[in-house]
């Protein structure tokens, strides 16, 4: 998507609040990229990504802001525990499966565009696979009086599936057989996984027979609609496709990156600590990983990692590592008036979704003013008194205060509740005033 910075920024600036120097650096990192695209392939090659680290408390828009640009712009977006590759073998993960990770979104990115294009080839496929089942077509030999019988049938019945008249209709579909539902676990090395589709494969074979389901019209709609998408789709030109979105487009967001730091002064290191770091280092630099669809080059992807940095700091991590990281930033810790805004001035903001959630049941929620400014004041004081936990922190505050209201919504219908600073302070106060309890409630 061609978008300049500040528009970037203006996207984020709806759901992100502050951080203003994350957002910048990320926009041009993007829009960086773009601008890869349009140069001359010789050098296109050249233009590596500036990777970039983000370092901040957990809760601040670290994961927020690369996530809502991958999904702005329509780009493959994996997020990955860099803590989860330790002990390969007992509880970690081999490294490379992140880039499968990638291809898997990538893959699933673009089938959804390509459904999109052929949408309307795929419900005329869908309907005259069901109108077959009503009205059978006609043998060659049939006389002139019987086609033209059979065409007015058949879209008469046309029209009324059309409008939704047969949708309870039961009929007969054939769907094909799947002997067992396949799971290619990305974190296997990739001999394992290639062994398991090949197995995978075998097992596909020995059944090509189709079953039988008897079902109404409108779950037949659904059912088939896969079947159709997969028949008319070019399966070879997705594959092609979602590799070179990957290796041109896809970000990887490695959180907890402190976590896998080896700094000197801490005392029992985890030697597997640095042994992912150095299996992190020829993919972050740049290399070939086989993956079900191909090869694919991790050169122009784009790694993005976080990590709060309390105990290690960036210089604990390796070298080689660190330099793979050239753009650095510093995301701020969020005082009571940035919570006040994230509760007021963001697009689908907490308190919206409440709002919504006891719509449901029939109950208006009103937030006064006083009250919002009372959670965000809450919410600073428990970080500051317990773990400081971001913006996450507003959850545990407002769940707390409406619980009660929730607990009771069926048997409120048709009521407005106002939820003032009094109510607030009622809930609150005790719990994070002491401190014993505010670290075990909130």
């Amino acid at each position: 998507m061609d978008l300049t910075p500040k528009q970037i920024v203006k996207y984020l600036d709806d759901y992100i609040i502050g951080q203003d120097d994350a957002k910048k650096t990320i926009a041009l990192a993007l829009r960086n990229r773009f601008r890869r695209m349009q140069v001359e392939p010789v050098l296109q090659e050249e233009i590596m990504p500036k990777n970039i680290l983000m370092i901040g408390s957990t809760g601040v828009g670290k994961t927020e802001i690369a996530r809502r640009l991958a999904k702005m712009m329509g780009l493959p977006f994996v997020k990955v525990e860099a803590s989860k590759y330790t002990e390969v073998g007992f509880v970690g993960r081999d490294v490379e499966s992140m880039i499968r990770d990638l291809v898997y979104e990538s893959i699933n990115l673009v089938t959804k565009e390509f459904e999109e294009k052929i949408v309307d080839k795929i419900d005329e496929e869908v309907n005259k696979q069901i109108i077959e089942k009503l009205v059978p077509p006609l043998p060659e030999s049939a006389s002139e009086s019987a086609k033209e019988s059979f065409i007015k049938t058949y879209n008469k019945m046309e029209d009324k599936l059309l409008s939704g008249q047969l949708d309870d209709k039961k009929i007969e579909i054939e769907l094909p057989k799947k002997t067992h539902v396949e799971i290619i676990d990305s974190s296997m090395p990739m001999d394992m996984t290639s062994m398991q589709e090949s197995l995978s494969k075998m097992l596909g074979g020995l059944n090509k027979e189709k079953v039988k389901k008897e079902v109404s019209i409108k779950d037949a709609k659904i059912l088939l609609k896969d079947v159709a998408s997969e028949k008319l789709l070019d399966q070879e030109a997705i594959k092609i496709e979602a590799i070179k979105r990957t290796e041109n487009g896809g970000i990887i967001f490695l959180d907890e990156i402190d976590k896998i730091a080896t700094g000197s002064k801490t005392q029992n290191q985890d030697p597997s600590k640095e042994g992912v770091q150095r299996d992190l280092l020829p993919i972050v630099e740049g290399s070939s990983v086989q993956t079900k669809f191909g090869q694919v080059k991790t050169d122009h992807i784009l790694f993005i990692a976080a990590g709060a940095f309390h105990v290690s700091k960036p210089s604990d991590l390796l070298p080689e590592l660190q330099g793979r990281f050239p753009l650095r930033v510093e995301l701020d810790s969020l005082d009571e008036e940035a919570l006040y805004k994230i509760l007021t001035n963001t697009k689908n903001s907490l308190l919206r979704q409440y709002k919504a959630l006891l719509e449901v049941e029939g109950v208006t929620l009103e937030f006064k003013d006083e009250a919002i400014k009372a959670f965000a004041k809450y919410s600073v004081t428990a970080n500051e008194k317990t773990e400081d936990i971001g913006a996450r922190r507003l959850h545990t505050v407002i769940e707390k205060v409406i619980e009660d209201i929730s607990f009771t919504a069926d048997e409120k219908k048709g009521e407005t509740i106002v939820i003032d600073e009094s109510l607030v302070n009622e809930k609150l106060e005790d719990i994070v005033e002491n401190e014993d309890t505010a670290r075990y409630i909130l």
